[in-house]
């Protein structure tokens, strides 16, 4: 006998938002609650609200393909390219690496919601141009690190000893 799992349904459209409050004024943004609910494990899927005058996050580019979807508002794509205006509907791919640098703004004076998806999976690393900065994502926070690229790099074998010889 086969179990038929039980789909659990999230309206983007009835979301409720919460913010963390610690962001620094630009990038105060909102995640969904509930969305996480849903199941699936195979992709990395969230809903985010952006106030007037606020951007996710800051420009940054990881190693694996991430989309975005406009769910509602008029926020801004910064990418390398430059800035580009986008509207509810629209839909962008990310690719891996720099080509796939990315940053979604609010430059409006209504809230913008935008639902993005990847395969990421912890641990990842997300790369920071602006501010020369790597950040390091573990399923154990306690193993996170945001590190400057160029000022924090060490020789492989750096503190590391050989093991005892045996006796």
């Amino acid at each position: 006998m086969h179990k038929i799992a039980r789909m659990h349904a999230f309206n983007i459209h009835d979301a409720e938002f919460s913010y963390d409050g610690t962001e620094p004024d630009g990038f105060a943004s909102g995640e969904a609650l509930g969305l996480q609910q849903v199941g699936g494990s195979a992709l990395n899927v969230r809903l985010y609200e952006a106030g007037p005058g606020q951007a996710l996050c800051p420009y940054h580019y990881e190693y694996e393909e991430e989309w975005l979807l406009v769910i509602d508002g008029a926020p801004r794509l910064r990418d390398p390219v430059g800035e580009h205006q986008l509207k509810a509907g629209d839909l962008v791919c990310f690719s891996s690496g720099p080509d796939g640098a990315h940053q979604v703004i609010n430059r409006t004076g209504e809230p913008a919601r935008v639902m993005m998806w990847s395969s990421a999976r912890e641990p990842t690393i997300a790369v920071y141009p602006d501010s020369d900065k790597l950040g390091v994502y573990a399923p154990n926070r306690d193993d996170n690190a945001m590190v400057r690229r160029r000022d924090a790099s060490v020789d492989y074998w750096d503190g590391e000893s050989a093991p005892p010889t045996p006796a």
